[in-house]
């Protein structure tokens, strides 16, 4: 059988093309039109469905490809389609003497198949000719039901087919692209400078980046070879693009090239400025009438331009740079030049005069560096500063500049001259803009500029790379910046520090903050650097006194906000570290870098879980996920996933927790990530400890929490501490023998850490972990200390936590009575905060203590379980989850025959038979 290639994102259109061939089979035909931008993939989808056809043997297929060379010849596209059915009812030779017409040519195709189904696919039927393009359209307007023949056309766009059903894939998304690319490179990835190189050139256009990715050597891919510029490969996906408009009038041509050189000044996606464009179309000679978008969105381009308000857009990206690309350089140079004649002296006038320019110009470079500066956006000033190295003469080879087609940009030419650090410089404000990809590109440009592109590159490593690098490349950059650079250097080593907590190496973040000398660091960061050594080296009074320091600050800088923030976190005062990342992140918004938005958001969303304000904390985490997809920030987004999975495991239950934990686990696997892993694990043990897992939480927590490869972060693992006494004691670990031993290490450390945090809810939670471990005579008071902390220190969720404990523990004990206030109290607790999966664990507690609560709608698992017992629907859910009998007797606190007996009676009560089918009655439980 034949094995179609596979077709990255098309998954909605392939779909369409087997509703199709499926009707086809059974006998009812149709017709569908594929009509796509060249490179688009019309031709491989075509391919596919030919082959897919083909593979079933319900019938013969037609397979023909228009002609550029017969598009004018009468009648050769029917004659190749007729040609191709090889001995069949019709003379080809006859019809191009004669012609055919459609009702003619519409009962040969019913006659083709011989009586079986027909496809017919017909490819570039735009490059047919008139007649036979009229002949097909009218034929596939009468294909229906019982027709036997289907009609699929792949076209330009203007290629006369319209009234017919039409499908018309889109550019790919990222990830499309990028898993196009895997298979093109194969084994060989391409370095990720060459990577987002390639896939920005592409736009999403398969073809595009297919032929892009061909002509380049393996060193190149590897990027051990500077690439050239213009990226060779690209010219016919491009020529096709301009083919499309090359029928147009001069004056409507014109205004396109016009409009197309004025989107070089302006930012990715922002379009051209209509009254520029028609200034610029109006000195150029073009006829108002041709320049005026007004009346209609497309007005006489074809639909190549559409306007919105003021600004005016090409449909497809490509064409822009495809009519840059076709145009001769002298012409393109005095479009552009016009266009900065009519455009205020600035950086977009500079821009377009970059553009304009036929070579170097070390003043012109020079103006543009110098408007490379606030309140220019990040991204302007990054173009800025890369036209002004493209325009910087190379002492060495003077090799800075093309004469290519579009917008001048240079080459990715290994610079020894002046221009790297214009690279460098432009590739920070790339970065900072939340465009790494672009970063990366503007790094490779600037080669043998040291310092500065350490900097960058390690910061983008940070971002999206393993920790470790980081740290090491980040200390490297501040080596090489200190003798020239020290503010830079100091910068430098704060990441390589950032870098070394999140992959929870202590001594490395000591190491990085010890190497800022007190010269470079002002005083909030000499209270924050010193006061994070003294804590860590154990002189915790004197560390805390010099981070307090921080909390009163009048910072207003983003980066000493969030290390205000991180010093409230280690203090433990969690409503100033709420604060603190409030006003980072009103400072981050202030300051236009959208790559600082997803660390601004992390920590704030953090800082509000920590604080118990699970909802708060769950809306910024979101807002940060979305900010680390946009801007390549795949670091922070494991960690705000880890954040979403700790909010999860107290809101939403096991599986949207475990999805939240899967996808941060994932990403901070191979990239040393630490802390995410450590809160990502966490949040699973958590979540099994609402439903009612300790055994499996616990074996989570283990690792984390005692000595050993495994163990986690070294300033969050303590955290996880009350999670593992709790689940240990619950899953019976503390009564066989030496299983009672890490759990009592791990309370008398979480001892000592509480006296080194002032975090309101940890007094509470050692007492609460004491109550779990003490004996039966003492450990009532336990619980009542907790509770009394909790009444000073607030917190609906931990407090509930407590309460349903206690009730628990009361109701074990055969004190039912007692055991339903706490477990009312837990219960109304975990409601007010919206933690629905323990509210349904106290629940059920408080059931089994005898009281009767309101069930849930009479929907789902919840009407199935309505016809059992408290105690037979908490053994039905265990069951469910697979916990064998002797599981669930050790978590319910009964003897194996009482759960057989329960067991049998919710058989029959539910009419099911195995475990298996209780599983899937119930499976959509958590």
């Amino acid at each position: 059988m034949h094995r179609p290639l596979r077709l990255y994102g098309r998954s909605g259109e392939l779909a369409v093309l087997e509703a199709l061939l499926a009707r086809l089979c059974h006998g009812d035909g149709g017709a569908l039109v594929l009509t796509a931008p060249p490179g688009s993939g019309r031709t491989a989808l075509l391919a596919h469905a030919v082959a897919a056809y083909r593979d079933r043997g319900a019938g013969p297929a037609l397979h023909v490809v228009g002609a550029p060379d017969e598009r004018w010849v009468p009648y050769s596209g029917l004659h190749a389609l007729l040609c191709a059915a090889g001995p069949a009812p019709g003379d080809p030779d006859r019809v191009l003497r004669d012609g055919l017409p459609p009702a003619a040519f519409l009962a040969l195709l019913r006659r083709f198949g011989g009586g079986r189904p027909l496809l017919v696919c017909v490819d570039d039927a735009h490059l047919w000719d008139p007649d036979s393009r009229a002949a097909l359209a009218f034929a596939a307007r009468r294909l229906g039901p019982g027709s036997r023949v289907a009609v699929l056309i792949a076209a330009g766009e203007e290629a006369g087919f319209a009234g017919l059903p039409a499908l018309r894939p889109g550019s790919l998304d990222d990830e499309a692209a990028s898993a196009l690319m895997d298979r093109l490179t194969g084994a060989d990835r391409a370095d990720p400078a060459v990577r987002g190189a390639l896939l920005r050139e592409a736009a999403g256009n398969p073809g595009l980046l297919t032929a892009l990715t061909a002509r380049l050597t393996p060193a190149q891919l590897a990027g051990r070879v500077p690439l050239p510029h213009p990226l060779p490969g690209g010219d016919d996906v491009l020529a096709a693009h301009a083919d499309r408009v090359g029928h147009l009038p001069a004056a409507t041509r014109t205004l396109l090239l016009i409009a197309a050189a004025a989107h070089a000044h302006e930012p990715e996606g922002a379009g051209a400025d209509l009254t520029l464009v028609r200034r610029a179309a109006a000195a150029a000679g073009v006829p108002p009438a041709t320049s005026d978008l007004a009346p209609h969105p497309s007005g006489g381009t074809a639909g190549a331009l559409r306007r919105a308000g003021d600004r005016v857009h090409f449909g497809e990206p490509l064409l822009r740079r495809a009519l840059l690309h076709r145009a001769p350089p002298d012409r393109r140079r005095a479009v552009h030049d016009l266009l900065a004649g009519l455009l205020a002296p600035g950086s977009a006038a500079l821009i377009q005069r970059a553009c304009a320019s036929a070579g170097p110009d070390a003043a012109l470079a020079a103006a543009l560096e110098a408007a490379a500066a606030p309140p220019l956006p990040h991204a302007d000033r990054a173009t800025a500063l890369s036209h002004a190295a493209a325009l910087t003469p190379d002492e060495a080879d003077g090799a800075c500049r093309s004469d290519q087609g579009g917008p001048r940009e240079p080459g990715l030419i290994r610079t020894a001259g002046p221009g790297a650090a214009r690279y460098a410089a432009a590739a920070e404000q790339y970065r900072l803009a939340g465009e790494p990809g672009r970063a990366r590109t503007a790094l490779a440009r600037a080669g043998a500029a040291p310092g500065p592109a350490h900097h960058v590159r390690g910061l983008l490593t940070l971002a999206d790379g393993p920790a470790p690098d980081a740290h090491e490349a980040l200390l490297t950059a501040a080596a090489l910046l200190a003798p020239h650079n020290p503010g830079r250097a100091r910068n430098a080593l704060l990441g390589a520090a950032e870098a070394a907590w999140s992959a929870g190496d202590a001594l490395g973040y000591l190491d990085a903050l010890t190497r800022i000398p007190a010269e470079a660091a002002d005083r909030d960061l000499t209270h924050y650097r010193d006061g994070m050594c003294a804590v860590l080296r154990g002189r915790i009074g004197a560390g805390h006194l010099l981070l307090r320091r921080c909390l009163v600050s009048g910072a207003h800088d983003p980066g000493a906000l969030l290390r205000a923030g991180a010093a409230g976190l280690v203090l433990g005062d969690l409503d100033a570290a709420c604060r603190a990342g409030t006003r980072a992140l009103a400072a981050v918004h202030a300051s236009g870098a959208d790559a600082l938005l997803p660390r601004a958001l992390e920590h704030l969303a953090y800082a509000e879980l920590r604080a118990g304000r699970h909802a708060r904390a769950r809306a910024h985490a979101l807002d940060g996920l979305r900010a680390a997809r946009r801007t390549g920030g795949l670091n922070a987004a494991a960690h705000l996933h880890a954040v979403l999975a700790l909010a999860a495991s107290v809101e939403s239950g096991t599986r949207e927790c475990a999805a939240h934990a899967g996808a941060a686990l994932a990403g901070a696997a191979p990239h040393g990530l630490v802390q995410a892993e450590t809160l990502a694990t966490w949040a699973l043990a958590r979540a099994d400890l609402a439903a009612g897992r300790p055994a499996e939480a616990a074996v989570r927590l283990d690792p984390l929490v005692r000595p050993g490869p495994r163990r986690g972060h070294f300033a969050t693992r303590m955290l996880a501490v009350p999670c593992y006494v709790e689940a240990s004691v619950l899953a019976g670990r503390t009564v066989r023998g030496r299983g009672a031993e890490p759990v009592a290490e791990a309370v008398a450390e979480f001892a000592v850490w509480a006296t080194r945090t002032t975090d309101p809810q940890v007094p509470a939670q050692l007492a609460r972990c004491r109550a779990l471990l003490a004996p039966v005579g003492e450990a009532a008071g336990r619980y009542g200390e907790a509770l009394a902390h909790h009444d000073r220190a607030g917190g609906d969720f931990e407090q509930a936590r407590t309460r349903l404990l206690f009730g628990s523990w009361l109701r074990r004990r055969r004190r039912t009575r007692e055991a339903r206030e706490p477990l009312r109290d837990a219960l109304v607790g975990f409601e007010r905060c919206g933690a629905a999966a323990w509210a349904a664990r106290a629940s059920g507690e408080l059931r089994a203590a005898g009281e009767a609560v309101e069930a849930p709608g009479p929907s789902g698992t919840a009407a199935q379980l309505a016809a059992l017992t408290p105690q037979q629907a908490r053994i039905a859910r265990c069951v469910a989850e697979g916990a064998t009998n002797r599981e669930v007797a050790r978590r319910l606190s009964v003897s194996t025959r009482t759960v057989d007996h329960h067991l049998r009676n919710v058989f029959a009560a539910l009419g099911v038979r195995s475990r298996t089918e209780l599983a899937g009655l119930l499976g959509g439980g958590t």
